[in-house]
């Protein structure tokens, strides 16, 4: 009866030092998909940095007048041409 319940212990021994290890080994490999997503990370906020430079340059007033006056043959109105319309007034409703 006690050589069963040694062999019992022996057996849940085991099985609890191979669940130890295989959770191990599992928390090591989800730790370096872990590191790869943040080197992914960190890669993406350097790229999202450089496109909103870039952004920020391709938008300038000085380019978006050049390319009106160069590519889409815009001109300034003259001065007598130019009207200001005023918006609106918001009016009391009952």
């Amino acid at each position: 009866m006690t050589a069963r319940i040694i062999f019992l212990l022996l057996a849940a021994l085991v099985f609890c030092a191979m669940a130890v290890v295989a959770s191990q080994h599992k928390a090591r490999k989800l730790y370096v998909e872990l590191q790869k997503e943040q080197t992914t990370t960190k890669q993406l906020d350097v790229e999202w940095g450089q496109l909103q430079l870039e952004q920020g340059t391709w938008s300038t007033h000085a380019r978006v007048e050049r390319i009106a006056t160069r590519e889409l043959n815009m001109r300034l109105p003259v001065a007598g041409r130019i009207e200001v319309v005023s918006p609106p007034r918001a009016e009391a409703r009952p």
